[in-house]
Parts: structure tokens; C-alpha cells; sequence
């Protein structure tokens, strides 16, 4: 796992001390080498950075930049078949100098060019120069698991794995993106391929970039997609085969990324997911696992002894640790950083912590993201399912007189004075999804601000140029919320959290579940076999219980919240206040201040759902202050 980052520069001003800094802002993501590959021609200055954490080859034979012919890599991830690829070109005449990844990733696309990535199993963010036909490719894993970030403006271009790198690069212009922004506030994240600066993007996932240095062209291709495979006729295949091929599949999975010359461990919540990938694991080997686990004082969003239970019953090496205002309060100052781009996501602070807890014993630690998004396991899922029932046998003729009753300001009183939780916000989505399909209802589900909201939020206009909620993929609803979830919450989310949360403390996360074997079967499974009746994930469940005891196993899903609720209102209290200050605001000029310190005013006498959204402004406040 490492950290990449270069510049093509046509202007030729950029040069090697800008280089080093850019590399030297990523030494959190790889602080056991660092290699610089900086070029001069009559068209441009070129360079190629890298930080390298060490887990395959430990030797300096692994160093990057590693060049071959007039090829020069710099990559960030893992191959887990890159010993089949490397036999396949050593028959094809390649000889190898290391026992590493990367040279072999190196030689197959001297071999196979940009085709090469179709054999990749694994995680990868992958800078290619090619001065023999003068070209920069930029590639990008299947799911997403490895960021890359990009910049192109008045012929500078940049790229990296985390938006730090650019701020070291004297002519990176920092304007705020006021599209993104929105996004950022209606979902907690900016999804690919937006970002929150202006002429700035992210290579998103499945893609390649190939940037031509002697016409300046940037073409971007697609090379995989999820939703390939959920238009894909459904397979005609019987329960227990599509038990055993799942079985297999994810065997093969959980094994190829337990491959390291570095210490191994497993971030177990007692759900599902990370009790399966660690059972499954641990079923074949007689050394113990290294297991971690967070939990809350809280009982509520304390899944510890649930984590416990598991680890006792399957005998893993388990270190758990609570995590406790205190130390929410000495990482929040630290999140800007860690995510560099506004995040939303107040479950950074427990993976920090985590990924922390973990560092101190282990080099790689799996997790178990993907489940919810390919197995249907998030109980949005249910709910979309009960709402699509509802609207069908609405009426057409009623949705005009039912929606505007849902936005009548004396309607919302009575059902404010009655004691309904959060009636505003409810009402008005209520009156939003009247005339919504599973997609739209899905956006809407997702949103905390809503677009009307924003509107009356945001000082400055904005546009809804994202689309990612609105691509037709199947005639199953199921199938289409799953693969819109793969390709923007889980991406730029989930993912988005762990990579920078591990990184942040110079652990490599790896995501099992993520294999793209996985997915290309289960999407093509009918949806019975992940939804059935009010059973969630109904496979992946049938396939734990052959390794855990269902009592172990039956609880409802907690997910991996955090307590802010009750923490702001006590030692974190004085984020909200200093933060979100009316005349702090005014002066920004971003946001309808009045607004906010409504908002505020509301939360602090007790009005709790407005919590998020004030945990997004401060969220971004934070990054804006620290970036901006």
C-alpha cells in the first residue's frame, strides 16, 4: 500500500523541489521509502512520485518508481494473482528481478498494454508513463477501493491519491466547487467524479485516463462496470448451487488477501460480514487471528460484546478498545486532514480509532465493506420495498391534493405541536417521493439536505448535474439500487473512510468482499436469494451459519454509528458554537447564517434530528478552514 502522485507540466515550470513536496505530503500513506522519477523533455516536465509502505518484497528490489524499456510505473495497492500473471509472462518470455507486484504489473502492460488490467485481481491506483509513444495512463480498481485524484488547468496537469498532494503545488488553484458542495451536504460525501475544487475531478472507478503529452488530449474509458452484470439475465440456478459457487467465490477471496510478508489482522464488528470473512478464515488455519474491535459506553451503538462473542467462539487473538468523548474530541481536530475533501461520515472517528488500535500490532488489517451493497443488506432496502407497494396503489388523481397537504406550513405546525419526530423533514420527503420510482425514492432516502433545503441554505446558486441515481439498469428494482449504492455511497463513503482512516496511521486496508468475481456472480443471482420476505442478505447469512451458530448470529443490524447526538451537546459543544457562529458565517458569505444558528439553536434545546446536518456544515467549516 502506498501513496502516488506526479505533475505533467507543458508549461515547464514545475520542478523537482515541487515534486518532493507533493510526495512528501503523502508520507502517512507510505513512510518506508520514498522515490522520485522527474523529467525534462522539449514538451513538458514530468513527475512521478512515490511513498511506499512495504507488505509484498520488503526488499529495495520493490522500489518505486520501478522502470523497464521506456515504461515507468508508480502504483498504489495490491495484486493478489500476480504470481499467476507472472507465470503466465515468464512463458511469454519475461524474466522478473523482485519478488513484487508491481514489476509484474509493470511487464504485463509492456506485454498486454492497457488489456492488462482485465487479469487484475485486486486493489490498485496505477500512474504508467510510456515515453516510447508519449503517454500517461492513469487506471483505477474495479470497485474503487484505491483513490485517485486529478487536475487539469492552463496546462498543468496533476495527479494523486489524496488532495493534499496538490495543495504543495504552487499553481494549484483552490476555487470551491459550489456544485459539489451541494452534493457534499445532500449526501455526506462528493461523489465521483466530482470533487470539491473546481477543475479538479476523481478518475472514477473501472476507468482508465490517458493523457496524451503530444496534443494535450485527456480521453477517460471505462473498462468495467457493475452494472454490466445486473442486466445480465438472471442465472437459473438452484438454491444449493448458488450456495456453494457464493461459498467458493468467497473462500477464494478472503484467502487471496490474507497474502503479505508483513502481519495480518481482521476489524471484526460481530456483524455479519466481518464475523464471516473471519470465520471462514479462521476455519483453515491453526494459528490465531488477529481480531479488532471499537466500542461505544453507549449502549446503544456498542457492538463489542456482539464482536466479542464471535471471537470467542472462533478463538481469534481479539483486541478491543471503547472509544470515548475524549477521544472523539482529540481526533476531531484531526479529521480536515485525514479527509481532505469534505466528509460526512461521523463513523471516521471509531475506523481512526480502529485503524489505530490495529496499527499497533498488525501492517494490513481486512475489513468487510461490500456485504450491504451486493447481498442487500441495509434495511433502506425493506423500506424502499414497502414505499414502491404504497405508491402503486396510489391513486394518480390524489398525489397533487396529498402533496400539497404534505407541504402546508399549518400542517406542519399541528404535527410539530402533536410531538412527531422531525415532522418538517419528514413531511416535505414524504411529499418528494409522491411521484418518485425506486431510483429517485433511493436519492431521496440518501439525502440528509434535501435539494429544496439547499436551495434556501446556500448563498450562492448551484446546478444537479449528478446523475448517479438516475441510470436505468434493470427491470428489478432490487437490481438497481444495488448497483447505483455499489458505485456511489459505497465508493466514496465506505470506502472513502477506511482507505483514509488506515492510511492515516500507515495501515493497508483490504477489502475481501470487493473481489469483482464476487459481485459479477451475485448480480447476476435473482433477487430472492439476497431479499426474502423481511430477510436481509438471506445468502451470505445461510453461508455464515455453516461456521457460526445462528444464536451467535441473530440480532438486528447496528451498523457503525456514533453517539453525536449526546456528544455535542456536552464536551464537543463548543465545535458547534465557535464553528457555526452566526458572524463567523455572515463573513464566509457561503451560508444563510440565520438559518444555521436556527438550526443550531434548535438542536441544543433539544430538537435531535438535526444533528447530521450540522455535523456536515461542521465538517466542512473545519475543512475549509484548514484547506481553503
Amino acid at each position: 500500500m502506498c501513496g502516488i502522485t506526479g505533475f505533467v507540466d507543458f508549461r515547464r515550470r514545475s520542478h523537482e523541489h515541487v515534486l518532493k513536496n507533493m510526495t512528501s505530503a503523502l508520507a502517512h500513506r507510505g513512510p518506508d521509502n520514498s522515490g522520485l522519477h522527474f523529467l525534462q523533455t522539449e514538451k513538458a516536465h514530468i513527475g512521478l512520485g512515490h511513498r511506499r509502505l512495504s507488505i509484498i518484497d520488503l526488499s529495495s528490489l520493490g522500489h518505486q518508481p520501478m522502470a523497464f524499456e521506456k515504461l515507468s510505473i508508480i502504483f498504489n495497492g495490491e495484486i493478489y494473482n500476480f504470481a499467476e500473471i507472472k507465470k503466465e509472462l515468464e512463458e511469454c518470455g519475461y524474466s522478473f528481478a523482485s519478488h513484487s507486484d508491481t514489476e509484474v504489473v509493470l511487464k504485463a502492460y509492456h506485454c498486454w498494454g492497457v488489456k492488462a488490467v482485465e487479469k487484475l485481481i485486486g486493489m490498485f491506483a496505477i500512474a504508467i508513463l510510456d515515453q516510447s509513444v508519449e503517454k500517461l495512463t492513469l487506471l483505477r480498481d474495479r470497485a474503487g477501493v484505491k483513490p485517485l485524484f486529478w487536475y487539469c488547468k492552463d496546462g498543468l496537469f496533476l495527479f494523486s491519491s489524496e488532495l493534499k498532494s496538490f495543495h504543495q503545488h504552487p499553481d494549484f488553484c483552490r476555487d470551491l466547487n459550489m456544485n459539489s458542495l451541494a452534493l457534499y451536504l445532500q449526501y455526506g460525501y462528493v461523489p465521483q467524479p466530482h470533487c470539491i475544487f473546481k477543475d479538479t475531478q476523481k478518475l472514477r472507478s473501472g476507468h482508465f485516463l490517458e493523457l496524451n503529452l503530444k496534443n494535450r488530449e485527456i480521453s477517460e474509458v471505462e473498462y468495467w462496470d457493475v452494472e454490466k452484470f445486473y442486466t445480465l439475465p438472471k442465472l437459473a440456478i438452484g438454491e444449493h448451487d448458488a450456495f456453494e459457487e457464493t461459498e467458493k467465490l468467497l473462500k477464494s477471496a478472503f484467502n487471496y488477501r490474507m497474502l503479505a510478508d508483513v502481519p495480518v489482522g481482521i476489524f471484526l464488528s460481530g456483524g455479519y460480514d466481518s464475523s464471516l470473512v473471519t470465520a471462514m478464515l479462521q476455519s483453515d488455519r491453526s494459528e490465531k487471528l488477529k481480531t479488532f474491535t471499537i466500542g461505544f459506553h453507549e449502549e446503544k451503538f456498542n457492538e463489542a460484546h456482539h464482536a466479542r462473542k464471535v471471537a470467542e467462539y472462533l478463538g481469534t487473538d481479539h483486541t478491543e478498545c471503547f472509544c470515548t468523548q475524549q477521544e472523539a474530541l482529540e481526533i476531531l481536530p484531526q479529521l480536515p486532514f485525514i479527509y481532505d475533501e469534505p466528509f460526512g461520515d461521523s463513523s471516521a472517528i471509531p475506523t481512526t480509532l480502529v485503524s489505530r488500535l490495529a496499527r499497533q500490532k498488525v501492517t494490513v488489517s481486512l475489513s468487510a465493506d461490500g456485504g450491504d451493497e451486493i447481498f442487500a443488506g441495509y434495511g433502506k432496502y425493506t423500506s424502499l420495498r414497502s414505499k414502491l407497494k404504497a405508491l402503486a396503489v396510489l391513486p394518480s388523481l390524489l398525489k397533487p391534493a396529498l402533496k400539497g397537504l404534505l407541504t402546508n406550513s399549518n400542517i406542519h405546525r399541528l404535527a410539530t405541536s402533536l410531538g412527531i419526530f422531525n415532522a418538517d423533514d419528514r413531511l416535505n420527503r414524504f411529499a418528494l417521493m409522491l411521484d418518485s420510482d425506486e431510483k429517485e425514492l433511493l436519492s431521496i432516502g440518501s439525502s440528509f439536505w434535501t435539494r429544496p433545503e439547499l436551495r434556501s441554505l446556500l448563498t450562492n446558486t448551484f446546478t444537479d448535474g449528478f446523475t448517479g441515481f438516475h441510470s436505468d439498469i434493470s427491470q428489478d428494482w432490487l437490481s438497481n439500487v444495488l448497483a447505483i449504492d455499489y458505485k456511489t455511497y459505497m465508493v466514496d463513503d465506505i470506502l472513502t473512510k477506511v482507505d483514509r482512516a488506515t492510511m492515516s496511521v500507515s495501515l493497508e486496508g483490504r477489502e475481501p468482499l470487493l473481489d469483482h468475481r464476487i459481485i459479477e456472480f451475485v448480480a447476476q443471482l435473482p433477487s430472492h436469494f439476497k431479499l426474502r420476505k423481511n430477510s436481509k442478505k438471506f445468502l451470505l447469512k445461510e453461508i455464515t451459519h455453516k461456521y457460526l451458530p445462528k444464536e451467535i448470529m441473530n440480532r438486528p443490524k447496528m451498523g457503525f454509528g456514533v453517539p453525536i447526538t449526546e456528544w455535542f451537546k456536552k464536551d464537543l459543544k463548543g465545535y458547534f458554537l465557535n464553528y457555526l457562529d452566526s458572524g463567523r458565517l455572515k463573513k464566509a458569505g457561503i451560508f444563510n447564517a440565520t438559518m444555521v444558528e436556527n438550526l443550531r439553536e434548535r438542536y441544543f434545546t433539544g430538537d435531535q434530528a438535526n444533528v447530521s446536518k450540522l455535523w456536515f456544515l461542521l465538517m466542512f467549516e473545519m475543512w475549509r478552514e484548514k484547506w481553503c
